[in-house]
């Protein structure tokens, strides 16, 4: 059995619609997750046209995604941080700080759409902050970093269904450990950012966490919580997460660059991050927090 999941934005999702998709697949009576917003329905098999119907729907608003009834709801959270779970990039931030801003910008947006190493990618963008005071970073965290909407609910109601929450971000430790501790989540890894005198040297702390790194941390998780890949929901939005997202049970892209929703079986990008929580069956009024 599969169930199929329609999500927009509040308000932003037509019941017609909604009945006109039940009604074409020959699915089970819709259940509404959240009014106007969420809606799902099972069917036996996934449909051959699915790919064809999510385009038709990504014009209207609407994300689609067909998903396994059975252990839909996971056992583990893996995030990513960056334009994840929070609506920056850090090192863009930091560098618009050092004046460097739009160099630094440029050589993201390609890192993070596969057309550049990731590893060479943030050592060159790294090299641009050398010498900027390491007193910046929480003024940065405070005036700059936003969290994405939905966050907090999804990681307070996955963990209070008895879920593990780990923010594995190729960012930095001192960004990703104060918004792990916002977020609540159980643990967080990232690269350190190395600094000499109250300034920052230009070099990160080896080794170097990226795409590799987020499938281990994903293995290593996965032993130790005793539970199967097939637990875990994945999400990013860069070329650096398509390993843990194509590894993960539920690997979803979130608002993700053109290289990786290529690749992603799972695309959202028009709900926020609580289009995760509906994915795994939640209703709205099941949201912790």
């Amino acid at each position: 059995m599969q169930i199929a999941v329609l999500i927009a934005r509040p308000g932003g999702l037509d019941p017609a619609l909604a009945e006109a998709l039940r009604s074409a697949w020959g699915g089970a009576p819709l259940r509404w997750l959240a009014p106007g917003e969420a809606v799902e329905f099972a069917i036996p098999v996934a449909p051959g046209n699915e790919a064809e119907v999510w385009g038709e729907l990504q014009g209207q608003g609407v994300d689609l995604a067909v998903v396994p009834a059975e252990g839909r709801r996971k056992r583990l959270l893996l995030a990513d941080m960056d334009s994840t779970m929070i609506g920056q990039e850090c090192i863009d931030e930091l560098a618009a700080e050092a004046g460097v801003g739009a160099e630094v910008a440029a050589i993201t947006a390609k890192a993070m759409n596969g057309e550049l190493d990731f590893e060479g990618a943030l050592l060159a963008r790294v090299g641009l902050l050398k010498g900027l005071p390491e007193g910046i970073i929480p003024q940065v965290l405070e005036r700059r970093i936003t969290l994405m909407p939905g966050g907090p609910a999804l990681v307070a109601t996955m963990k209070a269904a008895g879920a593990h929450a780990a923010l594995v971000s190729g960012g930095f430790t001192a960004f990703a450990e104060p918004i792990a501790a916002r977020l609540g989540f159980d643990e967080a890894r990232a690269n350190g950012l190395l600094a000499e005198g109250g300034q920052l040297t230009g070099d990160v702390a080896r080794p170097i966490l990226g795409r590799e790194a987020k499938v281990a941390a994903l293995e290593e998780l996965v032993t130790r919580l005793g539970i199967a890949e097939a637990d875990v929901l994945a999400v990013g939005d860069g070329a650096n997460d398509l390993g843990m997202l194509g590894r993960a049970g539920m690997g979803v892209a979130l608002h993700a660059k053109p290289a990786v929703q290529a690749e992603a079986r799972l695309k959202v990008n028009h709900g926020d991050l609580t289009a995760l929580l509906y994915l795994q069956g939640y209703a709205k009024d099941d949201f912790a927090g």
